[in-house]
Formats: structure tokens, C-alpha cells, sequence
């Protein structure tokens, strides 16, 4: 793991360095660079522009690790009503949702049930629900929750990381229920005994599961969704999906708003399936300095759009 990546990811832990940003003019118009609004009524605006170009979206209200099960129950109804915004406004849109988002940190029980309404609601609604993955220490739980829900609600995703050195004996796990699966490289700290500490190393294996993902595809056994903006990895990917003959229209390519977004309305003119995950909400700091983390290069674009003109 590079310096980079260390500093802005202990950076992302310190409450401190969160309410100091939330109160900065600067840091809050770098963000702006990433996220439409912090309200809800902005992301689905952005996602009604992206929806007339032909690409889909993932709408995700930031925020996780709650204190309270009365906050999950007001994350869950949230959600319930953007399920219902987004069908009004006829947008192409899934929702993504933490587990601790709805208390996995204090009721299991109360986690799962509250999934169980959201991806009822997926299914009622036409619509699809991402279980997103957390750190290292969610893993076994989350999958659990996920084989819970699959058989009963199959509108129903999961996300991988390919930088954890248990994801392909995961991946094995879940084919058998015909998964919809979003593979990333990962954006938590992690020791170099649970996740590769190089680049290159994460590189391979996304490459390699991404593969695996494809041969299941080609079989009807799994929707496999490619989370990066490496470009050159999607090159390689949609090379090896032609050659096994996995069409274009049996895998996605999810990419961030604000991130790449030539390249995302070029693969969707290209016949790619291209959706722009938009985040939303306050609570945007974890979440902005793990993906400043992910490419600490990144650090210079934000710089640059923090200067006037």
C-alpha cells in the first residue's frame, strides 16, 4: 500500500478531520465534484439527465456505522420511498444500501429484516437492490444475508472485492444461486495478510475474477457487473467476454458520477450497459477520502477543481 493510500485512509477515520471538512466551503465544493447534492431530490435530477443519455444509475444515500436501530428504520423507510421516487420518474435506477446502514452493528435479526423489505420493494417496483460490502470484518455476514435474501428475492445484488484473499473461494460460494454480482478493487484499510498490499497484485485478481464472473455468465449462471474506472481493464475484460460469447447486453460497467464520464457515454455508445452510481447525503466524508484513497492521484484533480475558474 502506497503512503498515499495510508494517509487518506486514516484521514478517513478521524471524526475530527469530518466535521472540520463539513464545515469548509472548499472541501464541500471538491465534493461537488463527485456528488450532484447532498439531497435526494439531487441525485434523482442527475439521474434523470443520465437516464435521457441511455445509461443507468445507483443511487446511494451516504452514511454507515449508526448508533441507533431507530436510525436504521429511517434509512429503511428512505429507501422505500426512493423506490417508489425513482418509478414515478420512469428512471433506469437501482438502489445500493450498506448493511450497517440498516444496524448489522446492533441487531443482525433487525438487519436482515429490514433488507427483506427493501428488496420486496425491489421486486414490487421492477427495480434491483445492491447490497453493498464494507471492511473485512462484514464479509461473512453480509454474504449470509445475501444467500438469505437470493432465493426468495432474485432482483437482489452483492458486491466483491477483489483485493481480499477470500474472494474467489466467496465467489465459488455464491454461483450456485445464479448471482448478480459487482466486482471492485476495494477502498478499505486492510492488514496485508487479509488483502493485497500492491496494486498490481489486486489488478490480477480483479482481471482473473472478473473472468470466472464471465465463463458463469456464459452459462446463464451469473449477472456480472464490473465496478472500475480502469480502463484498460475493461478493454481486456470485454475482449475475453467477446471471445467466450458473453454479449454485451449480459454484463454491466458501474462507474462513478463525476468520474470518467466521456469514457462512460462512449462504452454506453459502444453498446456497453453503462450505470453511474450517484451518491447522496451529509455524511459524504468516509466515503470521499476512501475514494480519493482508491487513486491517490486523484488528490491533484481535487485540487484543481477547487480553484476558481
Amino acid at each position: 500500500m502506497t503512503i498515499g493510500r495510508k494517509i487518506l485512509l486514516a484521514a478517513a477515520k478521524s471524526e475530527f478531520l469530518a466535521r472540520q471538512a463539513s464545515n469548509r466551503y472548499f472541501a464541500r465544493r471538491a465534493v461537488k465534484k463527485f456528488m450532484p447534492g447532498e439531497a435526494p431530490e439531487d441525485a434523482l435530477d442527475a439521474g434523470a439527465i443520465l437516464s435521457r443519455e441511455g445509461r443507468g444509475t445507483v443511487f446511494t444515500k451516504l452514511g454507515e456505522n449508526l448508533t441507533r436501530l431507530e436510525e436504521a428504520e429511517a434509512v429503511r423507510d428512505h429507501y422505500l420511498g426512493m423506490f417508489d421516487q425513482i418509478r414515478e420518474r420512469g428512471i433506469p435506477g437501482h438502489i445500493s444500501v450498506k448493511p450497517t446502514q440498516l444496524g448489522l452493528d446492533l441487531s443482525r435479526d433487525a438487519c436482515a429484516e429490514h433488507l427483506r423489505a427493501l428488496a420486496g420493494k425491489a421486486q414490487s417496483t421492477g427495480l434491483l437492490l445492491w447490497i453493498d460490502m464494507e471492511d473485512s470484518s462484514y464479509v461473512d455476514r453480509t454474504l449470509q444475508l445475501y444467500t438469505e435474501l437470493k432465493p426468495e428475492y432474485p432482483s437482489t445484488g452483492i458486491c466483491i472485492q477483489a483485493y481480499l484473499k477470500r474472494t474467489p473461494a466467496d465467489l465459488e460460494r455464491l454461483l450456485p444461486l445464479k448471482p448478480i454480482i459487482r466486482i471492485v478493487k476495494g477502498a478499505y484499510a486492510e492488514p496485508p495478510h487479509i488483502a493485497f498490499p500492491a496494486k498490481r497484485d489486486t489488478d490480477f485478481a480483479f482481471f482473473d475474477l472478473s473472468v470466472r464472473m464471465l465463463e458463469a455468465a456464459a452459462t446463464g449462471d451469473c449477472l456480472p457487473v464490473f465496478g472500475t474506472h480502469d480502463i484498460p481493464m475493461l478493454e481486456r475484460i470485454a475482449k475475453r467476454a467477446s471471445e467466450i460469447g458473453v454479449a454485451d447486453g449480459k454484463y454491466e460497467i458501474h462507474m462513478l458520477y463525476g468520474i470518467r464520464d466521456a469514457d462512460q457515454r462512449r462504452l454506453r455508445t459502444e453498446g456497453r450497459v453503462v450505470r453511474t452510481l450517484i451518491s447522496y447525503g451529509s455524511s459524504w466524508y468516509k466515503w470521499y477520502m476512501r475514494r480519493l484513497a482508491e487513486r491517490p492521484a486523484n488528490v491533484w484533480f481535487v485540487v484543481r477543481s477547487m480553484l476558481p475558474g
